[in-house]
């Protein structure tokens, strides 16, 4: 019963639940890893030059196309060679707890993170444009839930404070 009540919690999307990774009675429960980590997306990667959008929900950071404040976030940048800055970032990224690199090409990188207690998955990707020198564009998302309670935009600035 306690999980059919936290599912409704999610759907109906009382964000204090939905992303609470503190809560000791949820997360002693098992099994909830498995339910939390969601269907890889099929809407990812680049596509015409840009990230894909955020949805309307309030978890989700990309830092190209006209966002709106809550979804708005600065690129990251970067001097000298994009194959240094890619090594670079793919080592700050796995150091990151609960990081997993799925794919990289040339100009992409592509990470799900996996928070410790709940099992919710993100999906982070780093677009190096070839007309945008210097540049990473970035989009961190939830997979489920409505609030991720700031984690997104969170991580991508502890990424460029790494990257520093």
């Amino acid at each position: 019963m306690l999980v059919s009540l936290f599912g409704a919690f999610i759907f109906l999307g009382f964000p204090q639940i939905a992303h609470a990774e503190t809560s000791p009675m949820i997360a002693a429960l098992p099994g909830f890893k498995a339910l939390f980590s969601g269907s890889r997306p099929s809407n990812i990667g680049v596509k015409a030059g840009r990230l894909t959008a955020c949805p309307k929900s309030p978890n989700c950071v990309v830092s190209q196309g006209d966002e709106d404040a809550q979804h708005a976030i600065a690129p990251l940048t970067y001097s000298g060679d994009s194959a240094q800055a890619m090594a670079s970032l793919r080592q700050v990224v796995e150091a990151q707890p609960g990081s997993e690199v799925i794919e990289q090409a040339d100009n992409y990188l592509y990470a799900e993170f996996t928070s410790k207690l709940m099992g919710f998955v993100d999906d982070v990707e780093f677009y190096f444009p070839a007309d945008e020198p210097g540049t990473i564009h970035v989009r961190s998302a939830s997979r489920l839930g409505e609030s991720d309670l700031g984690v997104n935009r969170k991580r991508i600035e502890a990424i460029r404070a790494a990257l520093s």
